[in-house]
């Protein structure tokens, strides 16, 4: 389950072979309608194809590259250079060397080149969010979408660059002052994932800008050309050289660089819980501080109190945002019984006429699967429930269009021993759940490692506040499917993470506190 939730661990030489698998022949070369949007990337200078180390576009050292596909169709976008464990070091050397200058700025002038960041990324939101389309497969408005909701990080991170306040505290002795600064961590190291190419960037590396950091970004084999994208514009924006740099290629090679070096003093990683562990472990050789926001398993709670539509609403943006391939996305429907079989039925409806599609078909909601490991995992996923009761509703099994397209899926009759219940499904299936009584659904809710992001849907005001309290999660949304954005802080407990993104919260991430304590001078 881990390894298919996608996000960064995955090597592409795999990812490049399922695809292939899936083709009928050899791996296809891009329609004319691609062709048309990835040529028109090009001379705008956003299709990158190289890494970005010390403010220059450089090739890997062995000359190797690897595929970038689209997962609608198969076809190959471009090649990107493939690097390692060198190219790592260079990258990590040139933000060392750049960290010096960098956070000797002003949080005036670090506020401004973020500023200016944020400006290039909205006038080019329309090719971020075709590029976007291009290799991850979303659909193009809600691409669009994601760029300004990337972007909404990185205008945050200007602004709250100037609010970065330390302390005097009241000395015991009169002869002494005693102060608190807050300082950059340093170099930051960020692994990012596949299921939001743009926003899992700009919420590490907005607020690690901000600070005075500099960066080493690692993005995801599959979809690197967003990443590179938001580099080139970043140069554009004035970010001096080497404060930004980008790699991507052998993840494992990649991350042991990142986890050896003493001159990263923070990673930060969004993926798998599994890996997540192995990070932290690692990190522990050099201490580094280390962000980690890892797997969920949300639940969706919906009480016989609620407004129907409210729910409904709620529930579908939640549970199919992205095809499914979110780490907040309801991995869990609980439903009340007094209402059980009315939302259901409403549910399956809704789901039923959900358009499915290319990304560039106009009116789609639902994209393909990011590749055939995903589709495998909801078919494994489908088949584990029904083999032990549950029954398919809507869906449940692969789309007409073929490749990695998938059903928007509802299952009923799920309990707590299906695969359904118990681990992140991270695609377009929704697991019903029955529940009796307010105490039943917070110990359902419960019953998980993961603490990322839950949801309420109650109009009693007393019942929502007694929930949300009594619910082991980061994130609460009630009556409310979409939760997250840039002023508020992001983040889970249990086994979903350490740390926060977004909010004044999560600059803290990518700040240490000194304490200085002055003397008498006479």
């Amino acid at each position: 389950m881990q390894m298919i939730r996608g996000r960064m661990r995955m090597a592409l030489s795999a990812g490049a072979m399922l695809y292939r698998s899936s083709l009928s022949g050899p791996v296809r070369l891009m329609t004319t309608e691609a062709q048309n949007v990835a040529a028109k990337l090009k001379s705008s200078g956003l299709l990158r194809s190289q890494a970005l180390i010390g403010g220059k576009w450089v090739d890997s050292y062995d000359g190797k590259t690897i595929k970038v596909y689209n997962p609608a169709t198969g076809e190959v976008i471009t090649d990107v250079a493939c690097m390692g464990g060198k190219e790592t070091n260079d990258a990590i050397s040139s933000a060392y060397d750049a960290f010096s200058s960098w956070s000797k700025l002003t949080a005036a002038e670090r506020s401004k080149c973020l500023r200016k960041w944020y400006d290039l990324i909205m006038a080019h939101k329309e090719e971020l969010g075709q590029l976007m389309t291009l290799e991850q497969g979303k659909p193009l408005k809600e691409a669009i979408g994601e760029v300004s909701y990337g972007a909404g990080f990185i205008e945050f991170s200007a602004e709250e660059a100037k609010r970065i306040y330390g302390d005097i505290i009241p000395s015991p002795l009169a002869d002494r002052r005693l102060f608190v600064l807050k300082q950059p961590v340093g170099v930051v190291g960020a692994i990012t994932p596949w299921n939001f190419p743009l926003a899992m960037i700009t919420r590490k590396v907005g607020p690690a800008l901000a600070c005075g950091c500099t960066v080493v970004i690692k993005p995801s084999e599959l979809t690197p050309l967003t990443a590179l994208a938001a580099a080139e514009l970043s140069l554009q924006a004035g970010i001096p050289p080497g404060v930004v740099n980008v790699v991507m290629g052998n993840a494992s090679d990649i991350g042991d660089a990142l986890l050896a070096s003493p001159q990263v003093r923070k990673l930060t990683f969004t993926g798998s819980t599994i890996v997540g562990k192995k990070l932290m472990a690692r990190a522990a050789a050099t201490v580094k501080k280390v962000s980690l926001e890892l797997g969920g398993n949300a639940p969706c709670i919906i009480f016989d109190d609620a407004d129907i539509e409210v729910a409904l609403k709620g529930a579908l943006a939640t549970k199919f945002r992205n095809t499914g391939q979110t780490c907040v996305c309801a991995n869990r429907i609980l439903v009340q019984e007094g209402i059980y079989e009315k939302f259901a039925n409403a549910f399956a409806k809704a789901v039923q006429s959900m358009k499915v599609g290319d990304g560039f078909s106009e009116g789609v909601e639902q994209g393909p699967l990011i590749n055939e490991a995903a589709v495998k995992k909801v078919e494994s996923f489908v088949e584990d429930a029904t083999s032990k009761g549950a029954e398919v509703l809507v869906g449940g099994k692969r789309h007409s269009l073929g490749m990695t397209f998938y059903e928007p899926t509802v299952v009923t009759g799920v309990n707590s021993e299906m695969l359904l219940s118990r681990e992140e499904v991270f695609g377009p299936v929704a697991p019903l759940l029955k529940f009796k009584t307010e105490e039943d659904a917070i110990h359902m809710a419960n019953d998980t490692n993961a603490g990322l992001a839950a949801y309420i849907f109650s109009t009693n005001i007393q019942r929502a506040w007694r929930v949300t309290e009594a619910l082991e999660y980061g994130i609460v949304g009630v009556n409310e499917g979409l939760v997250s954005t840039e002023v508020a802080p992001f983040g889970g407990v249990k086994q979903s993470g350490l740390g926060r993104e977004g909010s004044k919260y999560g600059l803290d991430e990518y700040l240490e506190m000194k304490y200085v304590c002055l003397g008498s001078m006479s």
